[in-house]
């Protein structure tokens, strides 16, 4: 009896190894490009610098769009609290703040513009076909790769 062969989605696969191939996916597209600020911005008011990584950007774009392909109509503000963190203030009591919206806007709008996600009916973003699509075969990939080790 043969085994029947299923297509492999973004669930399937384990987040790290996902989003370091769909980062580099990005990084070797000629339609996303990398900010002229993306080395001096600070990804929160809780960080001291900037990320160390020079593919900080194109990491944090593949975080981006796995969270918009798991949980259509997420929007900037939920996002914002997602990569959130604490701020270490000292003696004084910690509080929590949100990310740098900036970066995620100028993420969800390349992702916008290579087609891989549009704007949600309700408000928020959600993976167009052509995104869904394009991250699906990038997930078989990491599942084969994973397979064969």
């Amino acid at each position: 009896m043969a085994e029947e062969t299923r297509g492999i989605c973004v669930r399937d696969v384990p987040a790290k190894a996902f989003i370091s191939a769909y980062a580099e996916h990005l990084k070797n597209s000629d339609k996303f490009e990398l900010p002229v600020w993306a080395d001096l911005v600070k990804t929160s008011v809780t960080k001291d610098l900037a990320p160390y990584g020079d593919d900080w950007y194109y990491i944090r774009a593949a975080s981006i769009a796995r969270k918009v392909y798991l949980r259509p109509g997420v929007g900037v503000g939920q996002l914002r609290k997602w990569y959130g963190s604490n701020n270490r203030r000292g003696t004084r009591t910690e509080h929590f703040r949100k990310a740098n919206a900036g970066i995620i806007r100028s993420v969800l709008i390349q992702l916008e513009e290579m087609k891989v996600c549009e704007a949600a009916e309700g408000g928020g973003k959600q993976m167009s076909r052509v995104g869904q699509q394009d991250l699906d075969r990038i997930a078989g990939r990491v599942f084969d790769d994973a397979e064969e080790e």
